[in-house]
């Protein structure tokens, strides 16, 4: 955080660190969850639909944090979406049905939707132009830090007890929500929005409409597409791993984990000086160019040695993608900031629902497919960057 100034060092560090908190808690919940689920009589149909509803809410509720992020303030939004990360890993970690399961994870996804849009806001008002994409970037990698670190502590806790990680991960979320507590409120009440609800209301359909006539509406397309490519290749790379190359699931998980860490490296030490070597527009294309030929390369089955260089190929420049496109539609926000974020999230969401549902039916037709649907259609995500300097140059807000 050398490039920032002291005043914006202490803020970043609580959201890092509120966020780590929160995502480490989630990550803490991967690998333990199929031998919870043992306790109900479920399986992988059950997870699949825990996923989704994790997704659907934060899709739901994403739109709402940004726009009452512009009302209320960002720090209420954050700590309200805290305090439901507690509740719901609480509810989780004490339930004996599976509705109880469903409820504990829905209310996951609205703490989510409410608190990454403040966030991403919050981030806004505190950087500079020239600073954003590096805060952006601080954002990302703390997020990926928890979800690293998660798993093996998870699995490590759960000796204790199947249903202690879910109390450990509550017991971290209310560490996160009392952090909170510190931070200044970066958004004052002569500055906050009335909410459109009074001529437009809060309906999805509207806000997802409302979204098409924003600047950066192909920004947030870029944000879906990059999300939906993600998800496809979480969700069916073990599956694809097992498969094409025989490999094991300790195998596998060094695989994602490096993949990871190479992300988290990139976004804290590599992404400012590319931004400032390359500029936004250019590190986006090269990086839309770059993951599919490493998604592609993929599917050359090899060795082991060659399938670790694609995967940190892929993450390497997915990891750029979403912190640079992240800052360039806060930049043409305005003020506007928890709005544009609510969309960011909400776009990215969609992603995680159907990105999945996507990978899955094409994966049980051939191996393959997933991995090249995901490299055309990011490949087809470059022409949407093809206007994007002409919205750069007008940082404003398109009124919905």
């Amino acid at each position: 955080m050398s490039s920032m100034t002291q005043s914006t060092r202490f803020p970043m560090f609580i959201l890092m660190l509120n966020l780590f908190i929160a995502l480490l808690g989630q990550g803490m919940l991967i690998p333990i969850l199929p031998e919870y689920l043992k306790l109900f009589h479920a399986g992988g149909t059950v997870a699949g639909f825990l996923v989704a509803a994790f997704g659907a809410a934060q899709f739901l509720f994403s739109p709402l944090g940004g726009q009452w992020a512009d009302r209320f303030g960002r720090k209420k939004l954050i700590m309200a979406g805290m305090f439901l990360v507690v509740v719901s890993d609480l509810i989780f970690a004490v339930s004996t049905s599976l509705p109880l399961l469903y409820i504990a994870r829905f209310i996951g996804g609205i703490s989510l939707g409410l608190m990454v849009p403040a966030n991403l806001a919050y981030v806004a008002d505190i950087t500079t132009l020239e600073t954003r994409a590096k805060g952006m970037g601080y954002f990302g990698a703390s997020m990926n830090l928890g979800m690293v670190l998660g798993p093996g502590l998870g699995g490590f806790i759960a000796e204790m007890g199947v249903r202690m990680p879910y109390f450990v991960a509550s017991g971290l979320g209310l560490v996160a929500a009392l952090l909170t507590l510190l931070l200044p409120e970066t958004l004052p009440p002569e500055k906050r929005t009335i909410s459109t609800s009074k001529k437009k209301g809060f309906a999805m359909g509207e806000q997802i409409w409302s979204s098409f006539k924003v600047p950066y509406f192909g920004y947030l397309l870029i944000i879906l597409v990059m999300t939906f490519g993600l998800m496809s290749y979480e969700t069916v790379f073990s599956l694809f791993a097992e498969y094409k190359y025989g490999f094991n699931a300790s195998t596998i998980s060094i695989i994602i984990t490096m993949g990871a860490i190479i992300g988290i490296v990139i976004q804290i030490w590599l992404l400012d000086f590319f931004v400032k070597r390359l500029g936004e527009i250019k590190l986006i294309r090269l990086s839309l160019i770059m993951t599919p030929i490493a998604l592609l390369l993929m599917l050359i089955k090899v060795n082991l040695a060659f399938l670790l260089f694609a995967s940190a190929l892929y993450f390497a420049f997915n990891a750029f993608l979403r912190p640079t496109v992240s800052s360039l539609i806060s930049q043409n926000a305005g003020d506007r900031q928890g709005y544009a974020s609510g969309l960011n999230t909400t776009y990215s969401s969609l992603g995680t629902v159907f990105g999945p549902l996507v990978a899955g039916l094409l994966f049980d037709k051939n191996v393959n497919f997933p991995y090249i649907f995901g490299a055309f259609m990011l490949l087809a995500a470059l022409s949407l960057t093809m206007s994007a300097q002409r919205s750069k140059r007008g940082n404003r807000y398109a009124s919905e």
